[in-house]
């Protein structure tokens, strides 16, 4: 199973993952202006490294461009939330039905296993905060649905987006304990191999998820 922990391969590699990571964590503030000079100055590289990295972020709906503004980190915004989980809701949850069907017991086993940790660590007092790639939740269930066309969707379109909206205003207070049983119910399902009920759990996570990151937008 991939991760997106990528061993970077080029120059422009490596400042597109970090890169992508900053703005992700926040650590790139959201609406902000992109300045090459100031970024390749940061990030050690040329101007052209800094351009080609944005234009890779932009493919990931992290970075926009405008006429007479340049590149820009996106905005979190209500209208843009509703937008995004919109798609999220219907595409995972297709995920979670055909993870159902084609995930195997091995990987429904370590996928169980994973939750587990999550749950240990949160227990502990720490933030519900899950790494891209195979140690995050909703990562296995779309890697589990072996559908190449909807993995490269998520995977390569929004999932970075997402995240950057459950990092920065999602993984926290309250709202980290029903996450954690509403996990675990899909997870159940997904066991059962009762692909309906799958679906119909992620839609409703995703929309539960929505509606408490909602409520810190508005």
């Amino acid at each position: 199973m991939k991760s997106f922990a990528e061993s970077p391969v080029t120059s422009a590699d490596k400042t597109f993952y970090q890169m992508r990571s900053d703005i992700v964590e926040g650590r790139i503030t959201a609406g902000g202006k992109l300045s090459e000079m100031e970024l390749s100055t940061k990030y050690a590289v040329s101007r052209a490294v800094v351009r080609e990295a944005i234009n890779r972020l932009a493919t990931c709906h992290l970075v926009e461009r405008k006429a007479n503004v340049g590149a820009r980190v996106v905005s979190l915004t209500p209208e843009g939330l509703v937008q995004l989980y919109q798609v999220r809701e219907s595409l995972e949850g297709m995920a979670a039905r055909l993870a159902a069907s084609n995930m195997s017991d091995a990987e429904i086993t370590e996928l169980e296993n994973l939750l587990q940790n999550h749950f240990e660590e949160v227990k502990q007092g720490q933030s519900y905060y899950q790494e891209a790639g195979d140690v995050d939740f909703h990562y296995r269930i779309i890697m589990g649905s072996k559908n190449n066309h909807l993995i490269s969707i998520l995977t390569n379109g929004i999932y970075h987006l997402v995240r950057m909206y459950r990092v920065q205003l999602g993984m926290a207070g309250p709202r980290v304990s029903t996450a954690f049983d509403e996990h675990k119910h899909i997870v159940q399902a997904i066991a059962n191999r009762d692909g309906e009920l799958a679906e119909m759990l992620m839609r409703r996570h995703i929309l539960y998820s929505k509606n408490n990151i909602e409520k810190k937008l508005l």
